[in-house]
C-alpha cells in the first residue's frame, strides 16, 4: 500500500503516531517534503536514518524547504521504481526532482522544493540552503518527463503546491498572498496534465482543498483515499473553483 503525509521536519514525536506504527513491509510513506531528518549531522540524526533504513517499509521523500540539500545531493544516484532517486540508506529513499515512478502500476509524478520567506533569518545561522529552489533546468527536466508519459500520471506530490491552491489557502486563513515561480509552474502542470490527485505538504493542514488537491500535515492517508469520495455532478472545472473559496 502506498500512503502520504505531510511535513515531519525531523520530529521524534511522529515516529511514535500509531499511523506509523501500522506501517508495514510492503507499505510505501510518500512524504510531501520537509522530512526534516537529514539536517546537521547530529548523532541523533544518524540514529534516526538509521532507524528509518531498518524498517520493512520503505520511507520516500520529495524535499522542502527544511532539509539539508548539499547532504542529501551527495548520496548515492539510482534508479528506483523507474524513477531517480537518492538512497540515503537502505529503506530511506530521496525521491529526485521532476521523476515519474510506477508503483505497481501507479504513476507518481514528484517535485520537491520551494523558496523560505525567513531565508534571510535562516542564512545567518546556516540552516538555508540555496539548492531549496529548483533552478530552470529542473523544472525543464520535468516538464519534458510528463510530456513524454503523454502528460497523464495517476498523482503529483509536491511540497508546494499549484499558485491558486496556495492563494485561496493563505486568503482563507487572512494571510499575505506569497505565491513564487515554483507556484505558478505547478499552475500550468495542473492546466495541462491529466491526473487523479495533487498531494502537497508546504502549509501545514490536513484539508482537502479541491477535489483534486489535499494538503497533508500530521494525518498518514493512503494514496487513493480520495477517490472513495462521493463525485458532483457538475463539471471539474466548476467544482475546483467553487472548492477553493469554501
Amino acid at each position: 500500500m502506498i500512503y502520504v503525509t505531510g511535513d515531519m521536519h525531523g520530529c521524534l514525536e511522529r515516529l511514535y503516531d500509531k499511523e506509523f506504527r501500522k506501517l508495514k513491509k510492503g507499505d510505501i510513506l510518500i512524504v510531501c517534503g520537509d522530512f526534516g531528518y537529514i539536517f546537521d549531522g547530529s548523532k541523533t540524526e544518524t540514529e534516526v536514518i538509521n532507524f528509518f533504513a531498518e524498517r520493512k517499509f520503505i520511507t520516500a521523500f520529495v524535499d522542502g524547504t527544511h532539509d539539508n540539500l548539499p547532504k542529501i545531493n551527495r548520496s548515492r544516484v539510482t534508479v528506483w521504481k523507474g524513477g531517480r532517486v537518492h538512497r540515503i540508506k537502505g529503506n530511506l529513499l530521496h525521491l529526485m526532482r521532476g521523476q515519474i515512478f510506477n508503483i505497481d502500476g501507479t504513476t507518481i509524478f514528484t517535485f520537491g522544493g520551494g523558496e523560505s520567506i525567513d531565508k534571510d533569518m535562516r542564512v545567518e545561522q546556516n540552516l538555508w540552503w540555496r539548492e531549496e529552489e529548483p533552478t530552470p533546468d529542473e523544472m525543464a527536466s520535468g516538464a519534458e518527463a510528463l510530456d513524454e508519459a503523454g502528460l497523464k500520471v495517476d498523482y503529483i506530490i509536491t511540497h508546494e503546491p499549484p499558485s491558486l491552491v496556495k492563494s485561496a489557502m493563505l486568503l482563507r486563513r487572512g494571510d499575505s498572498d506569497r505565491v513564487n515561480k515554483l507556484n505558478g509552474y505547478f499552475e500550468e502542470i495542473g492546466k495541462s496534465c491529466s491526473f487523479k490527485h495533487w498531494y502537497f505538504g508546504s502549509l501545514h493542514e490536513d484539508r482537502v482543498i479541491t477535489d483534486r488537491h489535499t494538503c497533508l500535515f500530521r494525518k498518514i492517508v493512503p494514496i487513493n483515499a480520495n477517490e472513495k469520495l462521493p463525485k458532483k455532478r457538475k463539471t471539474q472545472e466548476n467544482t475546483e473553483k467553487e472548492a477553493l473559496f469554501v
